[in-house]
């Protein structure tokens, strides 16, 4: 990880007057992919190393268009919180709101990188961070 992606994870992550859909925006907007925002955004304490293991899932694990990586990052940080048993909760409220959790239904209207591409990722890594945040609050 590049030490300007580190120095700029932190200020967001230091931002106190953000949400937790915001902050998982942001570090989007930063660099960092669906699996690795929605982790941090709900686990700001988590390590480099945690971090850069969620690379892989971002783009359906590593770009394959198979299970999202904000799905990932999310059952990632449920368990880091204590809440594994939640996990299935959020892949159920995920189909409930965008109908699969493969990457590539989710991104199949679009160009892979296009603007509307990274524009839907990031509203819907957003909306996974929230959704952990409300199943971790529960």
């Amino acid at each position: 990880m590049k030490l300007f992606a580190r120095w700029k994870r932190k200020k967001i992550l230091a931002d106190p007057g953000v949400d937790v859909a915001e902050r998982a925006a942001r570090l989007y907007d930063a660099g960092y992919n669906c699996a690795q925002a929605v982790l941090q955004a709900n686990c700001p304490e988590v390590s480099d190393g945690l971090v850069e293991m969620a690379d892989v899932f971002g783009g359906g694990i590593d770009d394959s268009k198979c299970l999202c990586g904000a799905v990932t990052g999310g059952t990632m940080a449920l368990s880091l919180r204590g809440k594994k048993k939640k996990a299935s909760m959020l892949v159920e409220r995920f189909r409930q709101e965008y109908r699969t959790t493969c990457c590539k239904g989710l991104t199949a209207r679009f160009e892979w990188n296009s603007k509307e591409h990274i524009t839907n990722c990031r509203d819907m890594t957003a909306r996974t961070a929230e959704m952990v945040a409300e199943l971790l609050r529960e």
